[in-house]
């Protein structure tokens, strides 16, 4: 410990590092860990000390995926409200998807205009990724040069007409691009051709809407972006992986030394067809929510490392928007602020342990991203926390929630794991449910 520079320890009984699970003490000077210790280690003069006992300290959870909506539909959610959920959801940095914003990030210009409207808004660290789309190839070096962290693609319609999607010569096109630079490319694998041809039925039942989004979709989708990155020696991503269909020939390509990473989200992992009832269109995304055993199946790919990182894929609307009709209703899940005790719940039942999910949804998020400050209790890092009770309960009462739109999946579900603070950079942001006022920072790739 370097002593005079330290102003704050905090101690618990179970710190997560990445050595494992342990008691410690974590010293923190201007901002950043300094050192992490021995639990009794004494603690410099002038220096504040908070011991949180046996609740669990952990890193600051990174999410890699979220629509912000902000500006141009931030009447379905925005800056203030998205990185309030998330810091009360024990998140500290996230960063933003370039679409269901207006404009969305394909220019430069429209980078800064986000960038703009973020600043005074955001209460955690908060990055953007790139748009990839048809007329863009001339702006993505430029984007990358600019600070984002990356280029999102659609293979199938996005769902807003300033988003079109990528055929498979453009994918090409755009991939060959951001690989020229060292870029990266995260995809939404589902095949438009499977899609197509797929049972389209309006109405109320799940069961319709599910047989309209197939597993096919996904796998061909995603046997054809490995084929591209493997020619390119691209390094590609797969969004929010729903098939577990996909997973041996994921696991093949890694094998293979294709570039290839994949991450899944909370409510493929938690949440199963069987249970959606019909109507219930607070459950429809897509790809959509599938069985039981494909979600077992999804659980063993995040144990043997298929999957890297679970992110939330937080895309929220307004309440008018989820109709009763799967058909029509928009497709997205909210869950900012319950991604971890969800995960938490489902993964304690499998036998994971908080180092399992920590891997999953700090560390990894934040090595995909390239956020060397982030994502491990280690010096050196920011001094990003959550101190988790583990082994509490509560009832999601939508009304409780700090999402814009209070419309959730999870509503009534009981889930282990209250976040009872929130630290960013030292300072603590949250305290039992109550949040201060912003200090997150923008944040560009490489910065």
């Amino acid at each position: 410990m370097s002593g005079a520079d330290v102003n704050l320890v905090l101690r618990s009984t179970r710190v997560v590092t990445p050595d494992g699970t342990r008691p410690a003490a974590v010293a923190v000077a201007d901002g950043r860990i300094d050192a992490v210790l021995s639990y009794d280690t004494e603690v410099p003069a002038g220096a504040r000390s908070e011991d949180f006992g046996d609740d669990v300290l952990l890193p600051g959870l990174v999410d890699t995926h979220v629509h912000v909506n902000d500006p141009g539909r931030t009447e379905w959610e925005g800056f203030w409200t998205a990185t309030r959920a998330a810091a009360a959801g024990g998140i500290t940095t996230l960063l933003d998807m370039p679409l269901n914003s207006l404009p969305p990030t394909t220019t430069v210009g429209h980078l800064r205009t986000k960038q703009q409207v973020a600043a005074p808004k955001a209460h955690i660290d908060t990055g953007f990724w790139g748009g990839a789309i048809p007329s863009n190839v001339k702006d993505l070096r430029p984007l990358y040069e600019a600070g984002v962290f990356g280029f999102k693609c659609f293979l199938s319609p996005s769902g807003v007409d300033e988003f079109p999607e990528l055929d498979q010569e453009q994918l090409a096109r755009s991939m060959a691009e951001i690989a020229g630079f060292g870029g990266l490319l995260i995809v939404h694998a589902e095949d438009p051709r499977h899609l197509a041809s797929a049972p389209q039925r309006s109405g109320p039942a799940y069961a319709d809407f599910l047989a309209s989004r197939p597993r096919d979709a996904e796998n061909t989708a995603i046997e054809g972006l490995i084929a591209h990155a493997r020619r390119l020696n691209a390094r590609v991503h797969v969004l929010h992986l729903s098939s577990s269909d996909a997973l041996p020939v994921i696991a093949a390509a890694k094998r293979e030394g294709v570039r290839i990473t994949v991450e899944s989200c909370p409510h493929f992992l938690t949440l199963t067809a069987e249970e959606v009832p019909d109507g219930a269109t607070e459950f429809k995304c897509c790809p959509p929510i599938r069985e039981a055993a494909n979600q077992d199946a999804l659980w063993d790919g995040l144990a043997d490392g298929t999957i890297d990182c679970i992110v939330s894929d937080h895309s929220p609307c307004t309440t008018d928007l989820k109709t009763p009709d799967f058909a029509s209703a928009w497709g997205g899940i909210s869950s900012l602020q319950l991604g971890l005790p969800a995960i938490w719940t489902e993964a304690r039942k499998r036998g994971h342990s908080l180092d399992d999910v920590v891997r999953w949804m700090s560390a990894a998020p934040a090595e995909l991203a390239g956020l060397t400050r982030k994502g491990a209790i280690e010096a050196g890092r920011d001094a990003d926390f959550a101190v988790l009770a583990p082994d509490e309960s509560f009832t999601v009462d939508p009304a409780e929630l700090f999402h814009r739109n209070q419309v959730t999946a999870y509503a009534g579900r009981t889930l282990y794991g209250v976040v009872r603070s929130t630290w960013l950079r030292g300072a603590r942001i949250v305290a039992d449910g109550t949040v201060a006022e912003p200090t997150g920072r923008l944040l560009e790739r490489n910065h």
